[in-house]
């Protein structure tokens, strides 16, 4: 399995296309991904040529100050939890394969820490 990783000069939503694209192949079972406003115009080429549905999330309107977005709070929730792993709290690894496998293995001791609480109590 290879990560898709662009140049960091290309903006975010010409890049969404390319980490989009093979999406089903990789991910057959992914059919909706949320996304913020600056991805608005890649909606129509992703349902079309990603088979993906982006959902875009935006802040109400009106709003003032902070205020959590629906769905926001999964990715900065899970961003927290990768921050908690001293070897994903800096970028030290030199290939994308051994980053992709530590966060697996950062998630895999997460998911595995809260299921036996859950059976615990």
């Amino acid at each position: 399995m290879r990560a898709r990783v662009h140049a960091a000069d290309i903006q975010d939503f010409d890049g969404a296309k390319l980490v989009l694209t093979g999406t089903r192949v990789r991910f057959p079972r992914l059919r909706k991904v949320w996304v913020d406003g600056m991805y608005r115009s890649v909606v129509g080429w992703a349902k079309e040529h990603a088979g993906v549905d982006l959902e875009v999330v935006t802040p109400p309107k009106g709003r003032k100050g902070f205020q959590v977005l629906p769905r926001r709070w999964v990715v900065e929730r899970s961003l927290a939890w990768m921050g908690r792993y001293r070897r994903l709290s800096k970028d030290y690894e030199a290939m994308t394969e051994t980053s992709e496998g530590m966060i697996y293995a950062a998630f895999g001791g997460t998911m595995l820490r809260k299921l036996v609480r859950q059976n615990a109590s």
